[in-house]
């Protein structure tokens, strides 16, 4: 199979969709790949190490999206890529089609079949593909939070981790999976005072036991959550529903209760946000005021530590791309299950219930397609 990819283009978006260890694997059973010039200067790899591992190296990204039969990426693809997919194409990236119309009408419109990292599930239910990013992100929120919090960035001037004689600031975590649990982490490790919140007495169960006296755990109802945002200096939105949007757990109204200069990172913001008042924001102009409280919604979180990332990432995807590569895209997703849940559109259709249902389209089940 010929297999391509791109250089990113979103907003201070450093990651490539392939490493060149990646290449190597891909070459090594008997596929080309071809790189666009300069793909990988986010992650300190250069055209010769591309090169070396056997890769073919091409002048922008029209080549790519015009002749190769699979395109792997890392974000979505962009307005001005979206023309350039062709039906009968194969795109495997992140997707978020749910709070994503105009992405999800181009997609279709293409008739590209295309395979989204953030769908795909494991044995137990859970998210590999999305994993490593969730970790990434829920680090980070904490560092991002922590600097938004300084006085110069508009927030309330106060150091997560106190000092001697001076209480630590009030971390609310709201979600307590990957991306909570990594969030709580950083931030109990930074010496703050956290409460993680979460509906699912498993997972508050799991995070007490790890955390014990070191966090805080709530049940999260309307009057929890109210309780917990309203005194909090940083709060971090870290739900997730599968493939749909995210729900809208702290309204407008709420924000009005909170501290000034209280931080809100969402790290949700892929699927729409978590927060009422969330828009999604780059890296290049990350954070705004809204009734005095500083939200922080960078889309591409992970982006920021490109090299990291790119590697966590690769690490899980790059096993699926070779079963595509292999075996073709309906073969592969009829051996596997967990892989077939990845598919969100193929041909002009939906094939992801959360994502039809959300934006309003037939659903046309995976299952059907595999007959």
């Amino acid at each position: 199979m010929l297999i391509g990819s791109p250089k990113e283009i979103k907003n201070h978006e450093y990651r490539v969709g392939l490493t060149p260890e990646s290449v190597k694997e891909l070459v090594m059973q008997g596929h080309e790949v071809w790189i666009e010039t300069e793909a990988g200067c986010g992650i300190d790899a250069t055209d010769e190490q591309y090169v070396a591992a056997g890769a073919k190296i091409v002048d922008g990204p029209d080549p790519i999206f015009a002749e190769c039969e699979m395109v792997v990426k890392v974000k979505e693809p962009q307005a001005v890529e979206r023309k350039k997919l062709r039906e009968g194409q194969i795109l495997y990236t992140y997707l978020h089609l749910a709070p994503d119309p105009d992405q999800t009408k181009d997609l279709l419109d293409s008739g590209v079949t295309a395979i989204a990292y953030e769908t795909v599930t494991g044995p137990r239910g859970q998210l590999p593909l999305l994993k490593p990013m969730s970790q990434v992100a829920g680090r980070m929120s904490v560092q991002a939070g922590a600097t938004a919090l300084e006085k110069a960035h508009g927030g309330r001037g106060v150091l997560l981790g106190g000092v001697p004689g001076v209480m630590p600031g009030k971390v609310v975590v709201i979600g307590g999976g990957v991306v909570g649990f990594n969030a709580a982490q950083m931030a109990v490790g930074l010496g703050a005072d956290v409460t993680i919140l979460d509906r699912d007495p498993e997972v508050l169960e799991k995070v007490g036991t790890h955390f014990e006296a070191r966090a805080s755990t709530r049940f999260s109802n309307a009057a929890n959550l109210y309780d917990a945002v309203t005194t909090a200096d940083l709060v971090i939105g870290a739900v997730l529903i599968p493939g749909a949007a995210a729900p809208k757990l702290v309204t407008r109204e709420t924000l009005k209760d909170m501290q000034k200069g209280a931080v809100l990172v969402d790290v949700a913001i892929d699927q729409g946000g978590c927060f009422e008042t969330s828009r999604a924001t780059t890296h290049a102009d990350p954070t705004y005021v809204v009734d005095d409280v500083v939200h922080y919604c960078v889309a591409n979180m992970p982006g920021a530590v490109a090299r990291t990332s790119t590697y966590a990432l690769n690490n899980v995807t790059l096993p699926h791309a070779l079963r595509i590569a292999r075996m073709g895209w309906k073969d592969a997703l009829a051996a596997d299950p967990h892989l077939a849940e990845g598919l969100n559109v193929h041909k002009g259709e939906v094939t992801y219930e959360a994502v039809a249902s959300e934006l309003g389209y037939d659903y046309r089940p995976v299952a059907d397609l595999l007959r």
